[in-house]
């Protein structure tokens, strides 16, 4: 007999209508869903906890990475000093309409802020956040840069970090394990240049301020500087680092000099220029040199180190008298025994190259492209990202393709 809970009456069963343990039916029915929704559980469980193992194992290696290794220790100590300097900044603007803050420091201020904005709406160069705000520093070195190359071949010695790729120099805010490093490497038998640095990018990754080491230069040098550093934050090429720098010091140049032009400032845009012809100068020089190196190099095998740096050193004989000769009377902007003091060995040769490669090559599609500075970064960029695995070569190809 089943009872109808709507019409609340009873109706007799006949033999079709038997059921049989249907208690017993409904209860194996339950128990089975109670196993799945177990089943999903426990698995569900099961995969919570693999997922925090996992991520508590990678978060333990990151750590490790971190605290115990030397490029993790590096990492963190740069992370800490970059930390610091963006703890400090301050908004320039606020520096400037400030009154304590002295003339000569608002005035330079109000450069950059001019300078970025002209990078900005003028070079169309990506700007972001960055220069809009300064970091005093306590000292006087933003940070020091180690370059080295082995002394029996033109080749840099190279450090990988970790996202960027590889870099033919490497960066310390520790000032003493700098200078210790480069005594070792010395010891180790590299060409080393150790020296300081004003001014850096962090490619677009942080909002960079104007620290107080680059605020020392002069007004032409300063501009120079934020056009090279937002030329950065608009172009990267992955382990390309010598066309990367390259491109950003015409930027620099070219950019200053239509900057000042604009201004109605001649005169700080011939010092511009100055400058700029002495970077190709020498960037020429640099380019003719490690070609005399690589030519004497190869003559001798691999392993016959002792002739590999007989012939290296009288190559840096004839080299000296040719700077100081021929070149050192071309330049405009350097003092005059700066030929005769300048250190000349591997490290120095292929670190002035990262700054000073191809030069001309971005004048020759500057005035292929009617000495139009916007058109010219955007030719640059576009022709480098196709050739991304050779940059410098896919330029020359263009330049070579487009004869004026």
């Amino acid at each position: 007999m089943i009872r109808y809970r709507k019409s609340r009456l009873f109706v007799q069963l006949g033999p079709r209508d038997e059921i049989i343990d249907a208690v017993g039916s409904v209860q194996e029915r339950v128990l089975r869903v109670a196993m799945q929704m177990n089943e999903r559980h426990t698995r569900k469980i099961i995969t919570m906890r693999l997922v925090r193992r996992i991520l508590g194992g990678a978060l333990g290696a990151i750590l490790v990475f971190l605290l115990l290794t030397p490029m993790g220790c590096y990492v963190t100590r740069g992370a800490y000093e970059e930390a610091k300097i963006l703890s400090r900044r301050k908004p320039i603007t606020k520096l400037v309409a400030d009154s304590s803050t002295d003339r000569q420091t608002r005035a330079k201020l109000s450069l950059v802020l001019e300078a970025r904005t002209f990078a900005r709406d003028s070079l169309k160069l990506k700007t972001g956040e960055s220069f809009t705000k300064f970091s005093q520093l306590d000292h006087d070195t933003l940070v020091l840069v180690l370059s080295a190359a082995y002394r029996d071949r033109l080749e840099r010695r190279t450090w990988w970090f970790p996202i960027v790729g590889r870099f033919p120099y490497k960066g310390f805010f520790d000032f003493e394990k700098a200078k210790k490093t480069a005594e070792q490497m010395r010891k180790d038998g590299f060409d080393v240049v150790l020296g300081a640095s004003s001014a850096f990018s962090t490619l677009g990754w942080f909002n960079d301020p104007l620290v107080s080491t680059t605020l020392k230069a002069d007004s032409v040098t300063l501009v120079n500087t934020v056009m090279h550093e937002l030329l950065h934050n608009t172009f990267f090429s992955k382990n390309n680092v010598s066309f990367n720098e390259s491109f950003a010091s015409f930027v620099g140049a070219r950019g200053a000099e239509r900057f000042f032009l604009a201004r109605g400032d001649t005169t700080s845009a011939k010092r511009v220029i100055a400058d700029w012809d002495d970077d190709r100068v020498l960037g020429a020089f640099w380019a003719h040199l490690s070609g005399d190196l690589r030519a004497e190099y190869d003559k001798w095998p691999r392993d016959s180190v002792r002739a590999r740096l007989a012939v290296r050193d009288s190559v840096y004989v004839r080299a000296r008298k040719q700077l100081v000769d021929s070149v050192g009377p071309l330049l405009q902007t350097y003092p005059k025994t700066w030929p005769e003091r300048v250190t000349l060995n591997n490290a120095v040769v292929l670190s002035r190259q990262v700054y000073a490669d191809g030069l001309d090559l971005f004048d020759a599609v500057f005035e292929r492209e009617g000495r139009d500075i916007v058109k010219t970064i955007a030719r640059i960029s576009e022709v480098a990202k196709a050739g991304e695995n050779d940059p410098g070569a896919a330029l020359a190809a263009w330049v070579t393709a487009h004869p004026l």
